[in-house]
């Protein structure tokens, strides 16, 4: 009986590895980047989407970004790797913001979630509730997965940069975002 299970876990992890190599070889890039998860395609939105969703004030956001380098990042309470992009994204906020920096966060989820979230994580950004609804805008800026967290960076003029849906570096965040600052 082990014998079988050490042969059928083999088998397994074989095939597992085999499906892995043909995917890479297939669709991940020479910088170790999937493609179709990093870059613009003919279907993706291509500019900054008009963003009139509440804060957690209540207050309408909109209207607020002319002129500035954008980013937008969808992300939700219960993501671990969302969570996890928080404090890098202040970090650089921080940094860049009186370049012309600006991030902006997108939950989806509830206000009352994000809300007591916010409470014990400090957040230099805006945040907005977004909610499910806030997944289309995503896949319409290129989330085909439609996976959190999802990160959508625009230049001054409001142009589609660079979209990526899982977590960011922050070697890379700066390599997007130093150019257009």
């Amino acid at each position: 009986m082990k014998f079988k299970a050490v042969v059928g876990v083999t088998l397994l992890a074989g095939a597992l590895g085999m499906g892995w190599a043909l995917f890479g070889q297939r669709w991940v890039d020479q910088a170790g980047q999937i493609p179709f998860l990093g870059k613009i395609g003919e279907h993706t939105r291509k500019h900054l989407p008009d963003l009139r969703l509440p804060e957690l004030s209540g207050r309408e956001f909109g209207g607020e970004l002319k002129g500035q380098v954008v980013v937008l990042n969808f992300w939700a309470t219960w993501c671990g790797p969302c969570r996890e992009e928080i404090p890098m994204f202040n970090a650089v906020q921080e940094a860049h913001g009186k370049s012309g920096l600006q991030f902006v966060g997108i939950a989806i989820d509830d206000a009352t979630a994000v809300e007591a979230f916010v409470k014990t994580t400090r957040i230099h950004y805006p945040v907005l509730i977004g909610g499910v609804d806030a997944i289309e805008t995503s896949r319409q800026l290129g989330n085909r997965l439609q996976g959190l967290p999802f990160t959508a960076i625009f230049d001054r003029n409001g142009n589609l940069i660079y979209a990526q849906t899982g977590p960011l570096t922050r070697s890379l965040l700066e390599e997007r975002i130093t150019p257009l600052l």
